[in-house]
C-alpha cells in the first residue's frame, strides 16, 4: 500500500494524498448510521488527475469510492476493505454559464445551494433542492438522482442534467449527453445518473438552469389528525394543482423543529402542510386560494399565507431543519426514504406509528407528501446495548410495509448499502441479473464503489460459465 501511496502523491501532491489515522475515520462514514473503513483519500483537482487516479488503482488492484460531501444517508459512499475514498470536493468551479441556452458545466464538487447563488442575480437556479443542500454537492445529487422539496413539479437531478464528463475503468474519459433537445444513440447519462458512483466516476455535468419564478405563494396549514392534512394532499393533486412543493411534518417532527428554530409552528397539531406554488402572479394566487379552501374543507385548524418572503424564508429554514432537529431527540438517527402512492399515505403512516410502537422507538416523519416519499426517522442512542438492531429491523419493516403498499425502495437518497439486501422486495433474478450485467460492462474488475446498490450473487451465473441450454453469458 505504501507503493500506492507514493504513487498517488505523485500524481496530485503530497498534500492532498490523506492518510492520518483521523481522517481515515472520518471519511469511513457518511450522514447515515454505518461505518467501514479506508486506506486512504486523494482528492483531485482535474480530470486528468481522475484518469491518472484511477489507472493507478486498476495497477494496484484496489477499489474507489467517490464521495462527494457526504451527507448520504444509505451508505453510499462508505468505503471497506481499504478502498481509497476519492473525495471530489476541490473540483467546485462553475464554468460556461450559457444564460441564452440555460445551461451550466459545473464540477462535482460544487456545493447545490451555490449554483442557485451563483445563477440567481442573472435570473436562474438549479432546481434540485435537497434539504442538505447548504452541504451536498451535485455530484452527490447526480450519484443518487436527488430529489428534495421543490422536485414535485420540476422532477428530481435527472431531469436537470443533460450531459456528464465520467472517468471509466483504465482511465478512459467519456462524454455523454449534450445541449441537443433530442440527442441521438442509447441514453447512457441517464444510466449514469442514479447508479451511485458504482460506474465509473463524474468529472463535470452539464446542468439545466430553470428560471426563477416571477411569483411565489407559501401556505402552511395544521390539521389535528394525518389523515385530514393527507386528504388535503390528494384533494389538491386530483383538482389538477401541481405545486412546486408540498411538504408534511407530523408532531413529533414539528415539536423538534420548534424547539430548535422558534419559527412559529403550531406544535398543538398532528400534521402540518407547507404548500408552495409559482408562477405567474394571477395564477399563483388563483392556485393558493384553492389550496386554502381545500385545507379548510378537510378541517384543517389554521392556515396561513406567508406575508412576505422573510416570512417564506422562515417557513423553509423550518422544513429543511428537520434532520438536525432531531438530534434534540436523541444523539443518533437512522432514516428511511421510501415512497407509496399519494392514496396509500394514510394507512401507510398508521402503519409507521404502529411499528414505532411495536419496537418502543421514537419516530418522527417528515416527507414530501406530494410525490408520497416518506421520511422516517427513528432517533435512538447506538450506545444502548441492542438498539441499532432494534432499529434496523423496525427500518426493514418499514420498507416491506412501502413496497407491499405499491411503492419503492426509495425516491431520493439511493440504494447504497443500507438497502442493497432489500433490492429483492422490488426486483427479481433476472431484473438485478440484468443490472449487473450493465455493471460489469462499465467496470469489469469491480473498481468503482463495490458492495453498494446490487446484493451479493446478483448475477445468475458467473460470467463465462455455461447456462443449462449450453450457451454462454
Amino acid at each position: 500500500m505504501s507503493s500506492l501511496l507514493d504513487d498517488l502523491r505523485a500524481v496530485v501532491g503530497h498534500e492532498r494524498v490523506l492518510d492520518g489515522s483521523l481522517d481515515r475515520h472520518l471519511y469511513a462514514t457518511d450522514g447515515g448510521a454505518l461505518r467501514g473503513d479506508t486506506s486512504m483519500v486523494v482528492m483531485p483537482t482535474s480530470t486528468a488527475e481522475v484518469a491518472a487516479i484511477v489507472r493507478l488503482a486498476g495497477h494496484h488492484g484496489v477499489a474507489l469510492v467517490a464521495r462527494g460531501a457526504g451527507t448520504g444517508l444509505a451508505g453510499g459512499a462508505i468505503p471497506h476493505d481499504g478502498a481509497v475514498v476519492v473525495s471530489m470536493a476541490l473540483m467546485d468551479s462553475i464554468a460556461e454559464v450559457d444564460l441564452d441556452n440555460r445551461t451550466a458545466w459545473v464540477g462535482p464538487g460544487v456545493i447545490n445551494l451555490d449554483l442557485s447563488r451563483h445563477t440567481t442575480p442573472h435570473g436562474f437556479h438549479f432546481a434540485p433542492d435537497p434539504s442538505s443542500q447548504q452541504a451536498c454537492t451535485v455530484g452527490g445529487n447526480v450519484a443518487n438522482n436527488s430529489g428534495g422539496p421543490h422536485c414535485l413539479a420540476e422532477g428530481s437531478t435527472v431531469n436537470h442534467v443533460l450531459g456528464l464528463e465520467v472517468v471509466l475503468a483504465g482511465g478512459d474519459v467519456l462524454v455523454v449527453g449534450g445541449t441537443a433537445p433530442d440527442p441521438v444513440g442509447l441514453d447512457l447519462r441517464g444510466i449514469l445518473v442514479g447508479s451511485e458512483g458504482t460506474l465509473g466516476i463524474v468529472t463535470r455535468i452539464l446542468v439545466k438552469l430553470t428560471p426563477n419564478p416571477p411569483a411565489v405563494r407559501t401556505i402552511l396549514a395544521a390539521f389535528d389528525t394525518v389523515d385530514d392534512a393527507a386528504a388535503t394532499v390528494s384533494a389538491v393533486i386530483g383538482a389538477g394543482i401541481v405545486p412546486a412543493a408540498l411538504e408534511m411534518m407530523d408532531r413529533l417532527m414539528t415539536e423538534a423543529v420548534e424547539n430548535w428554530l422558534h419559527a412559529g409552528l403550531p406544535v398543538d397539531a398532528a400534521a402540518i402542510l407547507l404548500a408552495e406554488v409559482t408562477g405567474d402572479p394571477a395564477a399563483v394566487d388563483a392556485e393558493a386560494r384553492l389550496i386554502q379552501q381545500f385545507a379548510g374543507a378537510n378541517h384543517a385548524k389554521s392556515v396561513r399565507l406567508a406575508a412576505d418572503e422573510a416570512e417564506r424564508a422562515v417557513l423553509w429554514r423550518a422544513r429543511k431543519s428537520a434532520f438536525g432537529a432531531v438530534a434534540q431527540a436523541a444523539p443518533d438517527y437512522y432514516l428511511h426514504d421510501t415512497v407509496v402512492p399519494r392514496t396509500k399515505l394514510v394507512e401507510t403512516m398508521q402503519e409507521v406509528y404502529r411499528i414505532a410502537e411495536k419496537h418502543g422507538i421514537t419516530m418522527l416523519n417528515v416527507f414530501h407528501a406530494g410525490d408520497g416519499n416518506l421520511h422516517p426517522i427513528m432517533a435512538f442512542d447506538r450506545a444502548q446495548p441492542g438498539m441499532l438492531e432494534t432499529v434496523q429491523a423496525a427500518a426493514e419493516e418499514l420498507v416491506e410495509v412501502c413496497v407491499r403498499n405499491g411503492g419503492a425502495l426509495s425516491g431520493e437518497h439511493g440504494i447504497g448499502q443500507e438497502k442493497r439486501d432489500l433490492m429483492p422486495l422490488m426486483f427479481s433474478a433476472e431484473d438485478l441479473d440484468a443490472q449487473a450485467r450493465i455493471k460489469e460492462v462499465f467496470d469489469p474488475a469491480g473498481t468503482f464503489n463495490p458492495g453498494k446498490v446490487l446484493p451479493h450473487g446478483s448475477r445468475c451465473f458467473d460470467f463465462g460459465r455455461p447456462i443449462p441450454d449450453g450457451t454462454w453469458v
